[in-house]
């Protein structure tokens, strides 16, 4: 790794993609959403007609997606094997999936390299749940950011039913907890803070604020704006 890296880690809704992705832009770094990735495997392997509790099988598809994480306009976009998805993985299906594949070790290493070798070369932003403990443990800055819980279910509920998915709040808030209970239970790669992170409660923050003190943090660290 030879570019400046930051890690953003924490459990769902709590601000991580939208905070990384201004930072990557702030910055001129790439971004890169792991959580982004999960949710492709899920899409695609649903397509393939794989049952999502197939490590190997799904592990065995990863090597021919080609993912592409881009800006076009402002707006982030994923693609893989040249379709942009970012829409489609979106979906609260879509999501459980993830969640279900995340879970399998099989996965998690098959993306491991593919992780690793996207933040080789440049600068670079990543998200995810274990960014700083096991893809990219020699980052130059590690943040941890977590919320209320009752406060990351209001946003992801506002976030679904913007797209116009029909969800009730305590769903939602229920899903949330029991992904929450998975990401952290889990045996492989679990959903943890790495002991050199600096934790960040967006709570009460907007993702402007956080970003702020973030930038401040990897600027501090020695990482540079690309032109």
């Amino acid at each position: 790794m030879s570019g400046f890296a930051i890690a953003v880690d924490g459990p769902a809704s709590s601000g991580k993609g939208t905070v990384a992705r201004l930072v990557a832009r702030d910055l001129g770094f790439a971004y890169i959403d792991t959580g982004a990735m999960y949710r492709a495997v899920a899409l695609f392997g649903d397509r393939a007609g794989l049952d999502l509790r197939d490590g190997p099988g799904l592990a065995a598809m990863i090597p021919g997606m080609r993912f592409a994480f881009t800006f076009n306009d402002g707006a982030f976009q994923i693609s893989v094997n040249g379709e942009d998805i970012s829409r489609t993985i979106r979906s609260q299906e879509v999501g459980q999936g993830a969640s279900a594949v995340a879970t399998l070790p099989e996965v998690r290493r098959a993306l491991l390299d593919t992780q690793r070798g996207l933040a080789t070369e440049q600068g670079v932003v990543m998200d995810g749940r274990d960014i700083g403990t096991v893809v990219l443990p020699q980052a130059q800055l590690k943040v941890y950011l977590d919320a209320e819980v009752s406060v990351r279910a209001r946003r992801r509920y506002e976030e679904l039913a913007g797209r116009g998915e029909e969800v009730r709040l305590a769903q939602v808030l229920a899903e949330l907890q029991a992904r929450d209970e998975q990401d952290s239970g889990r045996a492989h790669a679990p959903l943890s803070r790495a002991q050199d992170a600096v934790a960040i409660d967006s709570t009460d923050l907007t993702p402007e604020a956080i970003v702020r003190q973030v930038l401040r943090l990897a600027l501090a660290r020695g990482a540079r704006r690309d032109p």
